[in-house]
């Protein structure tokens, strides 16, 4: 098979996303993906009639972020018309995807240059999440609608799974708490050392004014006791009624003696942000042809299902089916990402791998950044990259929790 080269990588500042109060809300999505688009497009000086395909991530393709967000984006950012793009939805891992997908297109001989990342205006979907509540819509999580299924694999919601997750595991909050700090600090150092300037672009706004030049999210006066004072987020809604029903009750049809508390909270859960990346994916032969230096490769990338009714358990199974696909070894991995969703996450992660902390979100994760849901994946191999050319290491692994049970994985090795 062909080798797939990453050229560049390149990402947003993460914006708060509460409807008009984070630095980007005002923004139509599409404005976001072409902002990372264009600079793809200028930081490689890339003819953009020989772009085979821009492969985009959104989960919520509703209103403003319907309509193909790829396609859409690329012609705003200037594309040539002869570049095709689409756009898919695999929920909080669909970033990962739309690199693994244009891997696979560049592997397969088929195609020569795709641009793969996403986009999520979470302050966005937001507003349309309270418009289908109060129109009596039942988000994802309160059953698939389908009773068969549902019979099968009852459906919870993401925070009171974690929870849940936590008290079959073992894991105390005041480890959450630890991890939730040691991203805060981690996040705090990058930003200050300037570990993120490579790949983060300026936002402007339709004027040309600064609409966000930094992250928006992070917390660095964040404290173990601060933490501690905060309330469990789930605890309520683990026991709200749905009609006969409860999510707690959907977690204990399949596991009937597992019994929990809460222990997430806002900040060892991930931050609600707006943000786009994008990852430019090429060929050995379009590289050499354009003058384009390579700054990695993908070594290996896999797709993984696990317990949808506890939904966020994917991400070890699916590290070390990557591992296996590669024919390396947790060892050999130099940086870790993983994404924090909610801490247990990334806990579990760690405790199931054995793994050093010292090589894990390096440079803080979701807890202190922020998780723009179909963004994030693509923003985080960019991240490794960044990591990986910064620190001298060799091998990057990249994986993240997706609603329904999933996780995609994807392994990069840095060249030069």
């Amino acid at each position: 098979m062909a080798e797939a080269y990453i050229i560049d990588a390149c990402r947003t500042p993460r914006g708060i996303g509460k409807p008009g109060k984070g630095a980007l809300s005002h923004l139509h999505p599409q404005h976001l993906a072409a902002t990372v688009l264009k600079a793809i497009k200028d930081r490689n000086n890339l003819d953009t009639s020989t772009v085979d395909d821009v492969i985009w991530s959104t989960s919520t393709q509703k209103g403003k972020q319907g309509g193909d967000l790829g396609r859409m984006a690329a012609l705003a950012a200037g594309y040539d018309t002869s570049a095709s793009g689409m756009t898919l939805d695999r929920f909080c891992g669909g970033g990962i995807t739309s690199v693994n997908l244009a891997t696979a297109a560049i592997m397969s001989g088929m195609e020569d240059c795709v641009i793969a990342g996403g986009t999520e205006m979470m302050s966005y979907t937001a507003q349309i999440g309270a418009e289908e509540a109060n129109a009596g819509i039942k988000p994802m999580g309160m059953g698939s609608g389908n009773r068969e299924l549902d019979a099968l694999h009852p459906q919870s919601h993401q925070g009171v799974c974690g929870d849940a997750i936590a008290a079959m595991e073992g894991i105390s909050r005041e480890a959450l708490d630890a991890l939730a700090l040691v991203s805060q600090e981690r996040a705090a150092r990058a930003i200050l050392e300037g570990r993120f300037d490579k790949s983060l672009i300026t936002v402007y706004n339709e004027d040309g004014t600064v609409a966000l030049d930094r992250e928006e999210f992070p917390r660095p006066e964040t404290t173990a006791e601060g933490l501690a004072s905060l309330k469990a987020s789930f605890d309520a809604i683990a026991d709200f009624d749905l009609g006969g029903t409860t999510f707690r009750k959907q977690i204990q049809r399949r596991y009937p003696d597992l019994d929990w508390k809460g222990v997430h909270h806002a900040g060892n859960s991930s931050g609600v942000v707006d943000g786009a990346g994008a990852v430019l994916i090429t060929s050995k032969a379009y590289a050499d042809k354009h003058g384009l230096k390579p700054r990695g490769r993908v070594v290996a990338y896999v797709n993984c299902g696990d317990d949808p009714t506890l939904m966020l358990n994917a991400p070890v199974p699916a590290a070390k089916k990557v591992l296996e696909k590669a024919g390396l070894k947790v060892e050999d991995i130099d940086v870790f990402e993983i994404n924090e969703a909610f801490a247990v996450v990334a806990e579990k992660f760690i405790r199931d791998l054995d793994l050093d902390r010292t090589r894990v979100n390096i440079n803080g994760g979701a807890m202190a950044l922020g998780h723009p849901i179909g963004a994030t994946g693509s923003m985080l191999i960019g991240t490794a990259l960044d990591e990986l050319e910064r620190s001298g290491g060799r091998y990057g692994l990249v994986t993240m929790c997706a609603a329904g049970g999933m996780a995609p994985a994807i392994i990069i090795e840095r060249l030069g």
